[in-house]
């Protein structure tokens, strides 16, 4: 349930960017992000502009077969500027085997020229926050 205008607006969004990058849809993926847009994960922090995005959905070693989002909250920060933040079970091919995994994430989208962009991604594998489950 939206608690406040925009709330569903911005959780679409989120949806639609994940749906792009399961279809490998870089001209939507593009049309969402900002240029340059940042992300942070756990191969570190990257600068990418549309074109650096678009080499990049074209080729991955992996592929999204699947997401599900969860624990979502929404703050509409200003009226041009939200911050979307949830859990997210993904179902992947990598290196052409299946992996799944979980992580928490965030995005940060801004209004540009009249509409949404994403200025900022990041995602935080979960876990045992110290590391020990990795061993």
């Amino acid at each position: 349930m939206a608690t406040y205008p925009g709330e569903e607006e911005m959780l679409n969004l989120e949806k639609l960017y994940w749906s792009a990058i399961k279809e490998k849809d870089a001209v939507v993926a593009r049309q969402l992000s900002l240029d340059p847009c940042i992300i942070t994960g756990a191969q570190g922090v990257a600068e990418l502009d549309h074109d650096a995005l678009s080499k990049m959905m074209e080729n991955a070693p992996w592929s999204l077969e699947d997401f599900e989002l969860s624990d979502v909250q929404v703050r509409l920060v200003r009226d041009d500027v939200a911050i979307v933040a949830y859990k997210v079970k993904e179902s992947l091919k990598v290196d052409g085997k299946p992996v799944t995994l979980e992580a928490a994430d965030a995005s940060t989208w801004i209004r540009s020229d009249g509409h949404w962009v994403c200025a900022l991604h990041t995602e935080a594998i979960t876990g045992d926050p110290f590391g020990r489950d990795r061993h």
